[in-house]
């Protein structure tokens, strides 16, 4: 069985909250409560049957089957008929394994100079989506178009297979194997080619822009020798949380729980929601973040709003010296430009997007 839906497009179902708390209770292994994806679904299946229930994201059967619920579907690389962006599959490491899909400009649009190189970590709650899902495909073709760039779609692995930290490993080798072309000799045709090395971003929406902002400390802590120059990252509504309420934060019991039940599937070692891979503030390497820009998006009607404000506040606390921009975008939620492209904030978004990374 296959339940094809998106993400943040669904309402909150006081119902599926209670079946999932019944079923924790039950299991005594992490479900969540959450936006529901089929209260018929649901409604359908014995406690008995289930291990772990994670609306919008995840069933995991007794006898160790799982079964994802958002962003299953996936769509082939190629050329873009709207477009004429091109996309391709690339194997990173074969044992991992590890891929990324790639994405150039219509050729006659990169002939004079070299292309920024953006690194696209997919969102999901590290459970769901690849980076073949449609929306995801369809967004990556329209910022390659509109901000002639050239795209590393990070195929990352993802839970309950590849428990944190193997989201940011994974995400953290794609970065290195890149790093390879800055001579124009590496193994990729495609980075020889295209790709500026010297003009480098991390974007990711959700859970990808967590890891965006986790590859940017890496990048700020590590030595990579002058292969790639990160210039920013672009955090699209992101993935961040912690005990404490920040802004105007006033959020059902049920949500909370939520993001604890869901980051502690995600991450079993966890020391709780104030890990600093959740939550910046508590991470000792803040200021080691690297690129002298970030660009975090917003949206009103998401929860996870406020930690994007609160991202830049501690970003300015902590003394760091990048340009900050926050954006909200009004009467949306989560993630929203994935399945609504044509709304004018999505354009809008876009639009910005391109000016960030070209100037």
């Amino acid at each position: 069985m296959s339940t094809t839906r998106n993400r943040g497009s669904l309402p909150t179902s006081a119902l599926d909250c209670h079946l999932s708390n019944a079923i924790w209770r039950r299991s005594r292994v992490v479900p969540t409560a959450t936006i529901s994806p089929n209260s018929v679904l649901i409604r359908s299946l014995s406690p008995d049957d289930i291990v772990v229930y994670i609306p919008n994201h995840i069933i995991v059967y007794r006898d160790g089957r799982d079964e994802k619920l958002v962003d299953c579907d996936t769509t082939p690389a190629g050329v873009d008929p709207s477009s004429g962006v091109q996309s391709k599959g690339v194997v990173i490491l074969p044992d991992a394994p590890l891929s990324a899909r790639l994405y150039i400009p219509k050729p006659q649009n990169h002939l004079v100079k070299k292309l920024p190189l953006l690194f696209f970590y997919y969102g999901g709650g590290f459970i769901c989506g690849t980076a073949a899902e449609p929306n995801m495909h369809n967004f990556l073709n329209l910022i390659v178009a509109e901000s002639n760039a050239m795209i590393v779609s990070v195929d990352y692995r993802t839970v309950p297979d590849n428990h944190i930290p193997t989201a940011y490993d994974n995400s953290w080798e794609a970065i290195k194997w890149a790093a390879q072309h800055v001579d124009g000799n590496g193994p990729e045709s495609w980075l020889n080619e295209y790709a500026d090395l010297g003009h480098v971003f991390f974007v990711g929406d959700s859970s990808g822009a967590n890891i965006a902002h986790q590859m940017a400390i890496r990048a700020g802590s590590e030595n990579m020798g002058g292969s790639i120059n990160l210039e920013g990252i672009i955090l699209l509504h992101p993935f961040f949380w912690g005990t404490t309420s920040v802004g105007s934060e006033d959020l059902d019991p049920a949500f909370i729980e939520y993001m604890e039940m869901i980051w502690t599937f995600d991450y079993p070692e966890t020391c709780g929601l104030d890990d600093p891979f959740l939550n910046p503030a508590m991470d000792p390497k803040l200021l080691n973040l690297g690129g002298s820009k970030e660009f975090i998006y917003v949206a009103e009607l998401d929860n996870l709003r406020n930690r994007g404000w609160y991202y830049k506040y501690i970003l300015d606390q902590s003394g760091c010296k990048g340009k900050i921009n926050v954006i909200e975008d009004k009467g949306v939620r989560h993630v929203y430009f994935l399945s609504d492209p044509s709304l004018e904030s999505a354009r809008a978004m876009r639009t910005n997007i391109s000016t960030f990374i070209n100037t």
